[in-house]
């Protein structure tokens, strides 16, 4: 068994939770996440109007240094799908097929070993608990 999570675009959820459903995965978890990723912060979306001088001295520092917080975490959604082990490469590629756009912050995947998983209302266990 294994939990797959995807971070993803904001605006990609509906259809990766429509895609997921439609090859049989309905059940997801997805929740509201901050990150980033290696890219860093692009300050010449700001040389029209202030100087590289100017960003050195301590009121335009304090421009630069209020445009990288509000630039270093983009929102993201974090879907959390578990899954029988012969399915991963099912969902992973439904996942990769709906959001991947060719630019960056298209997203990761992170496939990780599940030991084990009791629903909470049957005390059902392992793959019948899914």
């Amino acid at each position: 068994m294994k939990e797959i999570m995807a971070i993803i675009r904001m605006d990609m959820v509906g259809r990766t939770k429509d895609a997921l459903a439609k090859i049989g995965f309905p059940s997801i978890t997805c929740k509201k996440v901050l990150g980033r990723g290696r890219k860093k912060v692009d300050f010449s979306m700001i040389q029209d109007f202030i100087s590289e001088k100017d960003i050195l001295e301590a009121s335009g520092r304090k421009i630069a240094e209020q445009i990288s917080e509000t630039h270093r975490l983009i929102s993201k959604r974090l879907v959390i799908i578990l899954a029988k082990d012969e399915d991963v490469k099912k969902v992973v590629d439904t996942i990769i097929e709906v959001n991947r756009t060719g630019n960056p912050g298209d997203g990761k995947i992170f496939v990780t070993k599940v030991t084990d998983i009791v629903r909470i209302r049957t005390e059902e266990a392992g793959d019948a608990a899914i």
